[in-house]
C-alpha cells in the first residue's frame, strides 16, 4: 500500500493562511497599514481602487527594507518582530506572526518599492500567487511602497463571495478608523478612485477623534484617567443622554493595538446602569496600557481577541474609573452634604417659636374600611368610590345592551372597547381554513393596551397589536420604494445627521430608498447631512435618530441584494412608527388596525418572522370550563 501523506506546495499553503489572515481587502489594508506603523512611520498614504478588488497601494515613510529583506519578507512566518518564543509575552508590535505579506501575495499580484534611510537605491519586487517574477535595483524614495492588485485573481470562490463596493469600501474605512484612533501621532491619508476620504494630520488623541467622526462629538465625550500598578486606562466615554440603540462609537484599545472584549464592555455599561434606557449604548474610547507579559495577543490570526491575566481586577478599576468621571463632570445626581459656608439654622429651643404648640392631628379610631353598615361611626363617602361606580354602571348597562361604549376597570389598567360590526370584516388571509373569516357579529377589545381580542368562526382571536402594526406600515413602505412615491412631509428647519466616513458608503448605497421612503437628505460636505423632509405619519420620531439607525441596520446586515436593503429599510422604520404596547385605541382605531392587518398578503407573521395573530379555538375555550 503506498503512502499518502505529503507536505503541501508552499503556494498551496499560503494559500489556506490566507482564508484566515486575508478575509477582504480591508484585511490587506489593515496587514499594510499595521506593518507601516511598526517601521516607525510618520506619515501613511493608502490609494484603493473599486473598494479593493482592483488596487490597494500603502505608500509610508517607514525604515525601509534591504533587497535580502523585502524577497524574505514574502516567505512564511519569516518576520523581525520576534526571535524566539519568550518574545510572545513581551510584544511591543503590531504584527509578529509572519503570515501576512506571504498570504497576501499568495491571493494577489504584488509590486513591492523600498528603500533604506540613507540609501540612494533601493529595491523593486514583483510577486504573483506566491511565484516572484522580478526583483531589481531602482531609485526609490526611503520607506516602502506595496501595490496589491486584483486581489483573490487565483481564488475566484473567494472573489465570488466579496460585498458590494460601497459595503467593502465600509469594512476599509473601518479598519482605517482603528488604526488612526490608536496612532494620533500618525499622520494618514484614504484615496477612493482618485477621491479623498480621509485626512487626518498628526494631533491629539480628542482632535483626532473628531477628524474621523466629526466636531459634534466633542460634546458627547467625558474624560477617563487612572493610573495603577496592574493597568493605566485612559480616553473618553459618552454622557449618559447621547446613548443611543444603534451606532455607538465603542472601541478598546490595549498596548496600542485594537480589541473586542464583551466583558470589559460589560463593565462600561454597569457605570451606567439606572442612567441610559435599557437597551441603549454609550460611545467609549478607551485605552489600556499593561505590561505585555500580563496579556496574551496570540489567539487568533486577526489578533483582536486578547487575553488578560487579571481581567477581574481590571473590570473593578475600569467600572470605578467610569463611575468617577461621571461624578465628576456632574452627569449623574449627587447629593451635597457640605455644609461649608451655609447659614445656620438656629436649634428649636433658641427659636422666637418655641412657646407655641404644636399642631394635632384628629382621626376616628373606631373607622374600618370594610364595615359598610349605616349604623358605622365612619366618614366613609361615595365620593371615595367613583371609579367603581363607573364600573358598576357601566356592568349594568352592559348586560342590558350588548353595544355600550367602552368602561375602564379603575385600578388594574384593562381596557375594554366594545364595538359592534355593521358590516362583514374582510376576508382574512390565514393558515387555516377555522380562521378564513371574522364572523359578521364580531366584536373587538382591548386587553392592557396590548392585545385586541376578536371573535372567528372557530374560537377567539388574539392579536398582537405593535406587531400588527408593523406588518401594516411594512407592506405600506415596501409598496413606496417600489412605486418610488414615497409622502415626504418638509421640515421648517431642517435636522442635522452627522456620519463617519466608514457610514457614509452605506447612506450612498441606499440614499435613494431613503428618499422613496419620503426622507430627504442634502450633503453638506464632511460627513454632515441636512434632512430637509421626513415620511408622513412618524410625527413624535425624532428624524436624525431614525436615519442614523436605519443606516446602522444596513451596515450591520451588509445586505447584498437590493431587495433585501429595501425591505431592510422599510422594516426598520415601519418597527421606529409602530404604536407601542400599552397605547389605548379607540373604536375606530382597532377597526382600521384590524381591517389593515386582514388585507394583508402575510398577516400571522411579522418580516422578521414573529407571530402577529394567533386563534384559540371554540373546542379549547370549552375545556377550560369543564
Amino acid at each position: 500500500m503506498s503512502d499518502v501523506i505529503r507536505l503541501l506546495p508552499d503556494s498551496v499553503a499560503n494559500q489556506i493562511a490566507a482564508g484566515e489572515v486575508i478575509q477582504r481587502p480591508a484585511s490587506v489594508i489593515k496587514e499594510l497599514v499595521e506593518n507601516a506603523v511598526d517601521a516607525g512611520a510618520s506619515h501613511i498614504d493608502v490609494l484603493v481602487t473599486d473598494a479593493g478588488k482592483t488596487s490597494i497601494q500603502v505608500i509610508d515613510d517607514g525604515r525601509g527594507m534591504s533587497a535580502t529583506d523585502a524577497r524574505l519578507a514574502f516567505e512564511r512566518h519569516a518576520t523581525s518582530k520576534i526571535r524566539e518564543a519568550a518574545d510572545l509575552f513581551a510584544l511591543r508590535t503590531m504584527g509578529f506572526r509572519g503570515e501576512a505579506l506571504a498570504s497576501i501575495a499568495a491571493v494577489a499580484q504584488v509590486e513591492l518599492r523600498t528603500c533604506l534611510e540613507g540609501e540612494e537605491l533601493g529595491t523593486a519586487l514583483c510577486i504573483s500567487g506566491s511565484q516572484v517574477e522580478s526583483q531589481e535595483t531602482v531609485a526609490c524614495p526611503k520607506g516602502s511602497n506595496f501595490q496589491v492588485n486584483n486581489l483573490f485573481f487565483n481564488v475566484p470562490a473567494r472573489r465570488k463571495f466579496l460585498k458590494s463596493n460601497q459595503t467593502e469600501l465600509s469594512n476599509i474605512l473601518t479598519e482605517f478608523e482603528r488604526i488612526a484612533l490608536v496612532n494620533p501621532d500618525v499622520s494618514f491619508t484614504l484615496h477612493h478612485n482618485g477621491t479623498e476620504m480621509l485626512n487626518l494630520p498628526a494631533i491629539q488623541l480628542k482632535q483626532r477623534i473628531m477628524g474621523v467622526f466629526g466636531k459634534k462629538i466633542n460634546q458627547e465625550l467625558l474624560s477617563v484617567e487612572v493610573d495603577t500598578t496592574m493597568v493605566r486606562i485612559s480616553g473618553f466615554v459618552g454622557r449618559p443622554e447621547t446613548s443611543r440603540k444603534k451606532g455607538a462609537r465603542q472601541y478598546f484599545f490595549v498596548n496600542g493595538r485594537y480589541m473586542r472584549h464583551p466583558y470589559f464592555h460589560k463593565a462600561v455599561m454597569d457605570a451606567y446602569e439606572h442612567l441610559v434606557p435599557a437597551g441603549e449604548q454609550v460611545s467609549y474610547f478607551l485605552y489600556f496600557e499593561v505590561e505585555p507579559s500580563n496579556i496574551d495577543v496570540n489567539i487568533h490570526p486577526t489578533k483582536t481577541e486578547i487575553k488578560f491575566e487579571n481581567e477581574q481586577a481590571i473590570w473593578q478599576i475600569l467600572s470605578a474609573a467610569i463611575k468617577e468621571s461621571l461624578g465628576k463632570f456632574n452627569a449623574v445626581p449627587s447629593i451635597d452634604f457640605d455644609t461649608e459656608g451655609m447659614p445656620d439654622i438656629p436649634a428649636f429651643e433658641n427659636s422666637p417659636y418655641a412657646g407655641m404648640q404644636m399642631p394635632k392631628t384628629t382621626y376616628n379610631p373606631d373607622y374600618n374600611p370594610f364595615n359598610t353598615s349605616p349604623s358605622s361611626p365612619s366618614s366613609y363617602s361615595r365620593q371615595d368610590t367613583k371609579g367603581w361606580d363607573r364600573f358598576y354602571e357601566g356592568l349594568e348597562q352592559r348586560t342590558s345592551s350588548p353595544t355600550t361604549p367602552a368602561f375602564t376597570y379603575p385600578d388594574d389598567g384593562d381596557y375594554f372597547v366594545e364595538q359592534p360590526a355593521e358590516e362583514p370584516m374582510p376576508t382574512l388571509y390565514g393558515p387555516t381554513e377555522e380562521t378564513a373569516a371574522v364572523e359578521t357579529s364580531a366584536q373587538h377589545y382591548q386587553y392592557k393596551g396590548r392585545f385586541i381580542l376578536t371573535s372567528v368562526k372557530s374560537g377567539l382571536m388574539v392579536i398582537d397589536q405593535q406587531r400588527a402594526h408593523i406588518r401594516i406600515l411594512y407592506d405600506r413602505y415596501l409598496a413606496q420604494i417600489a412605486s418610488r412615491q414615497g409622502a415626504s412631509q418638509g421640515m421648517l428647519f431642517p435636522d442635522i445627521v452627522q456620519f463617519s466616513a466608514s457610514e457614509i458608503p452605506v447612506l450612498q448605497e441606499v440614499m435613494d430608498d431613503l428618499s422613496y421612503l419620503g426622507f430627504e437628505l442634502t450633503d453638506l460636505g464632511g460627513g454632515s447631512y441636512a434632512i430637509n423632509g421626513v415620511p408622513a405619519g412618524i410625527e413624535g420620531l425624532r428624524p436624525t435618530e431614525l436615519v442614523q439607525s436605519m443606516v446602522h441596520t444596513a451596515l450591520e446586515k451588509g445586505c447584498k441584494v437590493r431587495e433585501e436593503v429595501q425591505s431592510m429599510l422599510a422594516l426598520s422604520l415601519a418597527k421606529a412608527a409602530a404604536i407601542v404596547p400599552g397605547q389605548v385605541l379607540s373604536n375606530e382605531e382597532m377597526n382600521n388596525l384590524v381591517d389593515g392587518l386582514l388585507t394583508s398578503v402575510s398577516p400571522t407573521y411579522t418580516p422578521d418572522g414573529k407571530t402577529v395573530l394567533t386563534v384559540i379555538q371554540e373546542d379549547e375555550l370549552d375545556k377550560l370550563f369543564k
